[in-house]
């Protein structure tokens, strides 16, 4: 009897955005940014297993949205990454969702970026570099720095992505209020002038001077964010009033927020304070990665 193959298990975590400016537009409408990303350790789960066609099978928490969808950045990434090979897209995907959609956390981005990571693993190839850049870049603007895997600045509209310097251990709270904001939404309703980029050559000593570094930057998309959902303010006064919150902040294009704590028990004790007081929210308590190269396995 044929051993079964194993099944390969990669996380997509969450997407930080720890500061986001707006750098500019180019002449194709398309914003500049520059941003200082890392992760979180809360993530959807993918896996994947030989088949004789692609199938992809999504269940999770958070999986309802992505049932009525026709597109899904899953199959994209697959299919695209089959044609890079000259091969037939075959394999067997699961997605077990467990971010919420149009949350500014770059879900599913994350997910397309672990779909070509483990379909690399499962069809034993190594494309060159420059093509699984195009890849990337093609599925979305932050497929590239997922895909990286690590803390970075990333500017230009995703492609420009620079190694940060060392992150210290600190802990997050996420918090969603239960709506999703679409991002070219947020993106036509921003005014005003330019940022300058906000990026930084040295690695904080610790949680409480990486927020200090962080409080003189922001986020440039939390203003017409909130003018489009006005509760996301309520999400961050909520956060801000939790004990020991070094920094609350917008991620992204919203609707999530976090705030950043210097030790894992204040994270969680905050996520369940925050818990009580809003048990409609989806919150979580999680660590701040800087590298994801050790969310993956096989069983």
């Amino acid at each position: 009897m044929a051993k079964k193959p194993p099944l390969l298990v990669f996380a997509a975590p969450a997407k930080i955005n720890l500061y986001l400016h707006v750098t500019g537009r180019r002449d194709d409408g398309y914003h500049q940014l520059d941003s200082l990303i890392a992760f979180a350790g809360v993530h959807d789960a993918l896996t994947f297993a030989p088949a004789d066609r692609l199938d992809l099978r999504i269940d999770g928490p958070c999986a309802g949205p992505l049932n009525t969808e026709r597109d899904n950045l899953v199959l994209d990434a697959a299919h695209g990454l089959a044609k890079i090979a000259g091969i037939e897209s075959k394999a067997a995907i699961g997605l077990t969702k467990r971010l919420p959609v149009a949350s500014g956390m770059g879900g599913g981005s994350a997910d397309a970026a672990a779909t070509i990571r483990g379909l690399c693993r499962l069809w034993n190839l190594n494309p060159a570099a420059g093509e699984i850049k195009t890849l990337a870049l093609g599925l979305g603007a932050d497929v590239p720095v997922c895909l990286y895997g690590k803390a970075a600045f990333v500017g230009g509209i995703g492609t420009d992505i620079t190694p940060a310097p060392a992150l210290p251990p600190c802990s997050i709270v996420l918090v969603n209020g239960g709506q999703g904001l679409a991002t070219p939404a947020v993106f036509a309703a921003r005014d005003g002038d330019f940022s300058t980029p906000g990026r930084f050559g040295y690695p904080p000593a610790d949680a409480a001077e990486l927020a200090a570094i962080l409080a003189t930057r922001r986020n440039d998309l939390s203003a017409p964010a909130l003018r489009l959902m006005p509760t996301i303010k309520t999400v961050l006064d909520a956060i801000e009033a939790t004990d020991k919150v070094l920094l609350a902040r917008m991620t992204g294009s919203g609707a999530t927020c976090f705030g950043l704590f210097a030790e894992p028990g204040q994270a969680a004790a905050a996520a369940l304070t925050l818990g009580r007081a809003h048990p409609d929210w989806w919150i979580k308590a999680a660590s701040l990665e800087s590298d994801i190269s050790h969310l993956s396995k096989t069983r």
